[in-house]
């Protein structure tokens, strides 16, 4: 009986999972045990609760999978700065530092914590997925169906930030990729910011926000942010974007196409117009959502669809696919976000 322990950890939404002969035993995020909204620490006690739950020791574990590649990541942001440079001098130097001492030896910090539970585990037990595998991953092997589509949308894994896939039976293949800095998460965050919300936590808010307002944004943020092409792929106008570069997720250029500063909510109340920029950019991610799905429906003829990554948990713009009939049947994640990546690692190496 083959067990395997799934770990996401490190950015955001730490969690883990315990997999048996490809069973779901149990799968808990740290963040319900350290009371850390989004925690992204190491998962201790969400290990030790799946551990518990299966009644194993570390030890009696088979393998060990984290959900993504950080060698890939460590690769992008180098080549990220090296593209935009100079630009991002200021950033590259807060975040290397960070990135050679934690991101970069990853590997080395998840042995050293593992053998905090048992001391003999063995290193070539832990392996790696690919983050958007892991995505597809959770999504498809859970589902109800032997064939789906698989679509995968976030802010950036290591390069990928939306990927189409064909699940079938036990095989999962990626066969479409759009790159950072080109994403759908990344340019919601980048609304997420510009309204005042946390980054990584506060888009759930453009979400509730949106119907209050009209999408009176909505052409601008097509002609000057954004190009979209007929199969739902696109590139973002990186002259309104800093989140490749700096700190910040946007520049003055973006704040003057719309009239107006980011909020600062400490000062700011909430207004019409802040509606009418959330209602702007939900039309906008429903739009290529959908364009997206259409576009891989006519092209494979598969009528079933799975959906995972951040830009999943967008339950409106869910709600908006379901309603077009485009897939006869349709099945989310429902930990669509980095925690439910624990779970797609530890399932994409059962299968």
């Amino acid at each position: 009986m083959t067990k395997i322990l799934g770990i996401s950890s490190f950015y955001h939404d730490s969690a883990a999972c315990l997999v048996s002969n490809g069973n779901i035993v149990a799968a808990a995020q740290e963040e319900r045990f350290s009371r850390i909204k989004h925690d992204s620490n190491y998962p201790e006690s969400a290990i030790n609760y799946v551990l518990s739950e299966g009644k194993v020791s570390l030890s009696e574990v088979d393998y060990v999978v984290f959900y993504d590649k950080p060698f890939l990541k460590f690769e992008r942001l180098l080549e990220t700065y090296v593209a935009f440079a100079p630009k991002g001098l200021s950033s590259f130097s807060t975040a290397m530092p960070v990135v050679l001492r934690e991101k970069l030896f990853l590997k080395d910090l998840l042995i050293k914590n593992l053998k905090k539970i048992d001391s003999s585990f063995n290193d070539k037990r832990l392996l790696f997925s690919e983050h958007h595998l892991s995505h597809a991953s959770s999504a498809f092997y859970p589902s109800p169906f032997d064939d789906a589509i698989i679509l995968t949308m976030d802010g950036v894994g290591e390069w990928a930030t939306a990927t189409v896939a064909i699940g079938s039976k036990n095989k999962i293949e990626i066969l479409k990729e759009i790159h950072f800095p080109h994403s759908l998460g990344l340019l919601y965050s980048a609304f997420t910011y510009y309204l005042g919300f946390k980054v990584n936590s506060g888009e759930y808010k453009i979400m509730g926000l949106a119907p209050y307002g009209n999408p009176l944004y909505k052409d601008l943020i097509y002609k000057e942010l954004i190009d979209v092409k007929k199969d739902g792929s696109f590139r973002l106008n990186m002259n309104y974007f800093s989140y490749a570069t700096d700190l910040k997720m946007i520049n003055q250029k973006f704040e003057k196409i719309f009239g107006q500063n980011s909020r600062l909510p400490e000062t700011e109340n909430l207004t019409q117009f802040h509606m009418d920029i959330a209602s702007s950019i939900q039309v906008v991610i429903e739009e290529i959502i959908i364009k997206i799905a259409s576009y891989a429906k006519n092209k494979f003829q598969i009528n079933n669809l799975c959906l995972a990554g951040g830009v999943a948990l967008n339950c409106v713009a869910n709600g908006k696919l379901l309603n077009q009939n485009i897939f006869d049947d349709i099945w989310v994640q429902p930990a669509s976000g980095d925690a439910g990546g624990a779970l797609g690692a530890a399932l994409s190496y059962w299968y």
